[in-house]
């Protein structure tokens, strides 16, 4: 018996030392933009690679997980195929402490996002449609997309308002 609450006891200690690491680990992976950083992050985060920022390029986001959402929209013509990061996993990757973002784009157009959004729905920040990077022209380099066909519900002006395109910065706000 004695062994037993011995090996729980190492277990358990093994556990708690590996949850504390966790967020040193991610802290530690965030590596710094190569190429022209496309995204800062800021505001309540706690891993950044650029003082109070987090700063990404395009490969640095093409190397996280990619999510394709396939969905007709209100400024495209058809179904078009969106692929890009859920935001909720770069929120995660830096560590985001808030309720709130504020998403800006490069005409500092900003609108405020409830993280819940993120987290009811894979919502993602496209790089590419239908396989093509998005010029900033075709409302790239990056665009907030919502699965509109996956949840009805969302095909309204309030989320339509929520899809940034020509996104610069997110703003993590408590």
């Amino acid at each position: 018996m004695k062994f037993l609450k011995s090996v729980a006891l190492s277990v358990t200690a093994g556990l708690f030392a590996a949850a504390l690491s966790a967020p040193l680990a991610a802290a530690e992976a965030l590596s710094s933009p190569v190429g022209s950083p496309v995204l800062e992050i800021g505001g309540a985060i706690t891993n950044t690679n650029d003082g109070p920022l987090a700063r990404f390029d395009m490969d640095m986001l093409d190397a996280l997980p990619q999510r394709e959402t396939v969905t007709a929209t209100p400024w495209h013509e058809g179904v078009q195929t969106f692929t890009g990061p859920q935001i909720a996993d770069l929120l995660e990757l830096v560590g985001a402490e808030g309720g709130t973002l504020r998403v800006v784009a490069i005409n500092d157009y900003a609108v405020e996002i409830p993280v819940a959004d993120l987290y009811d729905n894979p919502v993602i920040l496209a790089s590419r449609q239908n396989d093509a990077p998005m010029s900033v022209r075709d409302k790239g380099p990056l665009f907030v997309i919502y699965p509109f066909d996956e949840n009805p519900d969302l095909f309204n002006e309030l989320y339509f308002s929520r899809s940034v395109w020509q996104v610069k910065a997110i703003e993590v706000h408590p």
